[in-house]
């Protein structure tokens, strides 16, 4: 609307103007006016031509107060066209830009429809895994059952091991103090063709279980201990003569670890032992003292030793040669344990009568014979045993 208004105002303003530019210029040339020293008819076309300038400019002016378009077209169009070409440029480049953004985001797409169905065929991996997990743990219940078995049965077997291991060291101990019961015999043997043997290295002349409730008794009940010895090496040195010297030779040392032992008011068990062999009709019997606490070294019901006969090993002598070693395996067994008894105890009918009943067995059963402590037995007490079978198969 504003156009047509600004278009029928210029025409207006041109036709008025035109008027009265014709009337002016008729007016100055029938007045014969000369101007900058023209001829009227000069002066009559210049005011004429000044007059369509103005026209020109009043219109130009009009429509450049009236049109702010037309001001930045006439002004401004050079710097918008330039702009438009640079809006024109970065719209192709971001034209550009888009198409590759597409691209990149239907590559995208793409690639998240691959990871979507990675993730689907892992995730029906996962469920075959865990499938084959469920399968694996439901197998492994049993095996785990069955490790524990064999682990206790390892176990088991592991110290049936240690414990035949216990028995063969403690059959190697046996053997080994048989060995030194051996020498000491032999050496006896030896001693016994060059002289007449009466005492042997570490027989004991005189055992004495001591307890001293006042210190000012321990010097005397030592000295009581040691004139017994003395008494007892000159009955079996020189039988039939009287006692009337000091037959016996005893280390200070040996004496004074008596002393300090009985001191503190416990039950003791001394012992004084020869040194080595001596023959009947010596002068002198060199010994030393053996001190040991009072203890219990047996019990009552103990098995002491023990040892099987099968059916094939019944003959009186095999039988009575066993039990031989029978008695010696336990003989040993309670010297280890720290007893002084000299032997064992038995019942010698019973041990006779064990040695027929074991000879006229007959069967197939393998037979343990045990010696068992009768009663309990203290350091210095003499050890009582008895023989006890068991048939294995029962």
């Amino acid at each position: 609307m504003t156009g047509w208004l600004l278009s029928l105002a210029v025409l207006l303003l041109g036709g008025v103007l035109a008027t009265i530019g014709d009337r002016l210029g008729s007016r100055i040339g029938k007045a014969r006016l000369s101007l900058f020293r023209l001829r009227p008819r000069s002066t009559a076309v210049l005011i004429t031509v000044l007059t369509g300038s103005l026209i020109s400019a009043l219109t130009l002016g009009l429509m450049l107060a009236v049109s702010e378009q037309l001001r930045v077209g006439l002004f401004q169009l050079d710097k918008i066209e330039s702009k438009l070409s640079n809006a024109r440029k970065n719209l192709d480049f971001s034209i550009v830009q888009l198409t590759r953004s597409e691209k990149q985001l239907n590559k995208a797409r793409k690639d998240v429809a691959k990871a979507d169905q990675g993730r689907a065929a892992a995730r029906q991996q996962l469920q075959k895994v865990q499938a084959r997990a469920i399968q694996l743990r439901a197998e492994l219940t049993p095996l785990q059952a069955r490790r524990k078995v064999l682990e206790q049965e390892r176990d088991r077997l592991g110290n049936d091991v240690k414990s035949r291991d216990a028995e063969l060291r403690v059959l190697q101990q046996r053997t080994s103090l048989g060995q030194q019961e051996l020498k000491q015999l032999e050496g006896k043997v030896l001693a016994l063709r060059s002289g007449d043997v009466v005492l042997s290295t570490g027989q004991a002349l005189t055992t004495a279980r001591i307890a001293i409730p006042q210190q000012r008794l321990v010097k005397k009940a030592t000295e009581d201990l040691l004139r017994e010895a003395n008494l007892r090496a000159f009955e079996q040195v020189l039988p039939g003569q009287q006692p009337n010297r000091q037959l016996l030779l005893i280390p200070r040392s040996e004496v004074a670890k008596v002393e300090q032992a009985l001191s503190n008011g416990a039950t003791w068990v001394v012992s004084i032992r020869s040194a080595g062999n001596v023959l009947r009709g010596e002068t002198q019997v060199l010994a030393f003292a053996d001190v040991r606490p009072n203890q219990k070294v047996v019990s009552k019901g103990e098995v002491l030793a023990s040892i099987s006969f099968d059916p094939n090993e019944r003959s009186p002598q095999q039988v009575q040669a066993r039990l031989n070693l029978l008695l010696a395996a336990a003989r040993t067994e309670t010297l280890r344990q720290g007893s002084l008894a000299p032997a064992i105890q038995f019942d010698v009918e019973a041990f006779k009568a064990a040695g027929r009943a074991l000879s006229e067995q007959r069967g197939r059963r393998p037979v343990l014979v045990q010696v068992v402590s009768v009663r309990d037995s203290d350091t210095a007490d003499p050890v009582f045993v008895e023989l006890r079978g068991v048939n294995l198969d029962e």
